[in-house]
């Protein structure tokens, strides 16, 4: 009999030559013959429905994120813009930074409330696995925090209490995972995250070299010991964020074209599936070939409701006790 820390060290890495199959009898008996269950088998338990982390620190960081960029629009727009006898640098800057801030935060919230590729928990159940209809000889990982049979690459998070598909980490900003269906928000959040922090610290610099050569009373609605104050504040957290938003953006951007995500690196599981190309990956992570869609955080969006017939109705049966189950070959 294992140990929990064994069996679930199975689970993780793919393991498992030695655990033992399920009462039905008959499966392999090599590792190398034994074929983990297809992500496109066992579909996210909840891809319409609402989706929040229910996390006090997640909770508080993403609403510092959102007090953080609407610090940076007040800045912007009250300190920097309104004042500027310039109704064209306004208009134009106003315009870009906006906008920026806008999608920023769309993709923030998408990232945040879209299911990242939840497994439905508590289908470890004998009758679930024979609803698969699997081909004999193939292997079902249970996972035994959550007792959900885990697809491939899907990976348990602590926080989210569940098993994620293709889960690269959580991220406590988002309040969420990173993983299969919403990898695109993150990388579009840390994409305009940074070039409103690039596009602010801009604006900052020009304004410093504006009022000393004018008055400082003159380019600023608010006194000059307040003017500096704000402007200092936003330019620390415009150079931080710029750094931190741009080093994710890159890791993420290099994770999907190298179709593997930052768990399974860290967990030396790389080279135990087949990679797609980056072009293939890239547009299954953004939903479909090059467009303006892709920048967008809003693509996807719909009113219509999940059909009755699909909707999760929970386990069915009780849950079995391997976490390594073969399908026999009879």
């Amino acid at each position: 009999m294992k140990s929990p820390v064994h069996r679930c060290r199975d689970v993780e890495h793919g393991r498992g030559a030695e655990s033992r199959a399920s009462s039905g009898g008959g499966g392999y008996s090599q590792a190398e013959r034994r074929i983990p269950v297809s992500k496109d088998i066992i579909t996210s338990s909840s891809a319409s429905a609402v989706w929040f982390i229910k996390d006090a620190c997640g909770i508080a960081c993403g609403v510092i994120t959102w007090m953080l960029v609407l610090y940076a629009e007040f800045v912007v727009v009250f300190v920097m813009l309104l004042p500027s006898r310039n109704l064209l640098y306004s208009v134009v800057n106003g315009v870009v930074f906006n906008g920026l801030a806008l999608l920023a935060l769309a993709s923030h919230f998408r990232a945040m409330c879209t299911d990242p590729g939840s497994v439905p928990k508590g289908n470890a159940t004998k009758e679930y696995i024979e609803s698969l209809q699997l081909k004999p000889g193939q292997v079902v990982y249970k996972c035994p925090k959550c007792c959900s049979i885990k697809p491939d690459r899907a990976h348990h998070c602590s926080v989210c209490k569940r098993c994620i598909r293709k889960m690269d980490h959580h991220c406590p900003w988002v309040n969420n995972c990173v993983g299969e269906n919403n990898q695109k928000f993150f990388v579009l959040f840390t994409m305009y995250i940074a070039l409103i922090s690039l596009h602010s610290l801009t604006m900052v610099v020009f304004h410093f070299l504006y009022c000393f050569e004018d008055d400082w009373t003159k380019c600023s609605s608010f006194s000059p010991p307040a003017t500096v104050l704000l402007l200092i504040l936003l330019c620390f957290e415009a150079l931080l964020f710029l750094i931190f938003t741009s080093v994710m953006f890159g890791t993420q951007v290099h994770s999907i074209c190298t179709d593997e995500t930052g768990i399974e690196r860290l967990k030396g599981e790389t080279g135990k599936w087949d990679k797609v190309p980056c072009r293939e990956a890239m547009r299954a992570a953004f939903g479909g070939p090059f467009s303006l869609s892709w920048c967008s955080p809003f693509s996807g969006l719909s009113c219509a409701k999940r059909p009755l017939e699909t909707v999760d109705q929970g386990p069915r049966g009780d849950i079995i006790e391997e976490d390594v189950i073969e399908i026999p070959l009879n």
